[in-house]
């Protein structure tokens, strides 16, 4: 790995690019761990690789058969099959259930108990597919939340390295009035537009309070009613 530039190595890669931007062969260093004494990790995977003859060998050997391998011992054998076998079970065994929110107040029952009582700020943003269902919730920032400390830059390379269709903000107000202020509608503002230029609608805002909540959907709040042509991804009813 030394003679690879820092930011081509494939851990660095895998953090900035995702597991999608790396190669087959940087795939399976990771798996390895290393190189061993003359043989760099990249090395020693593209040896595994040409010594199956491709990804789809590799996924017909067993650990005797990779421990020809020079540089590859029982351990990393062992190492290459496992991931291999969870790859494969992965793909096979049913998905539980993601949770699908077509309401505000559903939306806002799932958050309240995460998030409603804390007693520290909390803007986060939920990944929702085209069907409304939740890919996944991520915190962006903790602590006092302004326009200026939340950026559309990390809550939108949030949302497209998953793939979502469709976002909802959400943060909370540690004092227990959940009406918005004015930072809140200016923030909101500066996501829809920055949703706008990405393909990826911000169909809500959710501001929990212990256990109530203001939803500028709900509310029927002009950011969120814009004529776009097309359908609102939530019924407020």
């Amino acid at each position: 790995m030394k003679d690879v530039a820092p930011h081509d190595r494939p851990r660095e890669k895998l953090e900035r690019l995702g597991p999608a931007g790396l190669g087959d062969n940087e795939l399976l260093a990771l798996v390895l761990g290393g190189g061993v004494r003359g043989s760099g990790a990249l090395e020693l995977a593209n040896r595994v690789i040409e010594f199956a003859g491709g990804l789809y060998g590799l996924t017909r050997t067993a650990v005797s058969d990779l421990r020809r391998v020079r540089g590859v011992g029982r351990a990393r054998a062992a190492q290459v099959i496992a991931a291999l076998e969870f790859g494969r079970r992965s793909l096979v065994r049913d998905a539980v259930e993601r949770p699908r929110f077509t309401s505000p107040a559903a939306m806002a029952a799932y958050l309240l108990p995460l998030y409603g009582a804390s007693a520290v700020e909390q803007f986060g943003v939920v990944m929702l597919d085209s069907k409304a269902r939740m890919i996944r919730i991520k915190l962006v920032s903790v602590g006092s939340i302004d326009s200026t400390i939340v950026h559309p830059r990390e809550v939108f390379r949030e949302a497209a390295a998953s793939a979502a269709a469709t976002i909802i903000l959400f943060h909370n107000h540690p004092s227990g009035d959940p009406t918005p202020s004015d930072n809140d509608l200016v923030l909101t503002a500066r996501m829809i537009h920055a949703g706008d230029i990405m393909g990826i609608d911000v169909v809500d805002h959710i501001i929990l309070a212990d256990q109530t909540y203001y939803s500028l959907l709900e509310s029927g709040d002009a950011l969120l009613h814009r004529d776009h042509n097309r359908p609102d991804k939530m019924d407020t009813t």
